[in-house]
């Protein structure tokens, strides 16, 4: 969407998400029950938590990170592996920055999302696609939205400059060739169609499918079964050659 940016998509994530609930479930607290018998009572209702990524893993860890203009560096990979065994955390080769800090937050800030919450403002190298902070070198305007500790939404300020975009790519190849298989390659095609202008829009990526069992209360079977078309109180329309009942 043009001329918006990742503050406005938690506004429109967090109503968008919490209005669903509502209308499907009658509420905005539902319960959820994982694979392993735990049980989760989920508050939707906005506004969310919001947890600042590198400030938190500062709590968690106890440990001073570096500027967050300095975590691509050598020196912050050296204090990244320090953290990881202070903290008796395991993390798969290769031991990238971007590796050992995502396995971080999944350790000890994703564990504690259990209503829905924005993690925000991650390291660029973790982030290729997203726009640089406006007021915090090093760091995107990107957010990921966690309930029941699982990821629902990805989202961010759209980068729109074709040199910083070539720069990304080029760190994320340099990560792939360290071993790192989820990182990308320079896509040149797409920096010179950022070259012939793209205006300021924002991207929002959801997992709807992961949402649905967290939404449902599955304690509970009192309410009328609903076709999906019920619920958004749409009429279906049959396909021609398909039977319609």
């Amino acid at each position: 969407m043009a001329y918006a940016d990742v503050y406005d998509l938690m506004k429109m994530t967090e109503e968008l998400v919490s209005g669903l609930v509502k209308r499907i479930t009658g509420g905005t607290t539902t319960k959820f029950h994982t694979q392993h018998g735990e049980e989760y009572e989920v508050n939707w209702a906005a506004p969310w938590r919001r947890v600042e990524m590198i400030p938190a893993l500062e709590e968690a860890t106890g440990e001073k990170f570096p500027p967050s203009d300095q975590l691509h560096t050598e020196e912050t990979n050296e204090f990244l592996k320090k953290v990881l065994k202070k903290m008796n955390v395991e993390c798969s080769p290769p031991l990238t920055n971007a590796r050992m800090l995502d396995t971080l937050t999944g350790e000890f800030i994703e564990e504690t999302c259990i209503n829905p919450t924005f993690i925000t403002e991650h390291p660029q190298m973790m982030s290729p696609l997203a726009k640089s902070h406006r007021s915090k070198p090093g760091l995107c305007e990107r957010f990921e939205a966690f309930v029941c500790k699982k990821e629902i939404v990805n989202a961010y300020t759209e980068l729109n400059d074709p040199f910083d975009q070539r720069l990304r790519f080029e760190e994320q190849a340099r990560q792939k060739a360290q071993g790192d298989d989820e990182a990308q390659m320079v896509d040149e095609e797409f920096c010179r169609a950022l070259e012939l202008g793209l205006p300021p829009n924002r991207w929002l990526g959801i997992k709807e499918v992961l949402a649905f069992p967290m939404m449902k209360d599955n304690t509970q079977n009192t309410h009328k079964q609903q076709l999906a078309a019920e619920v958004v109180d749409v009429q279906p329309t049959p396909v021609e050659g398909i039977a319609h009942k």
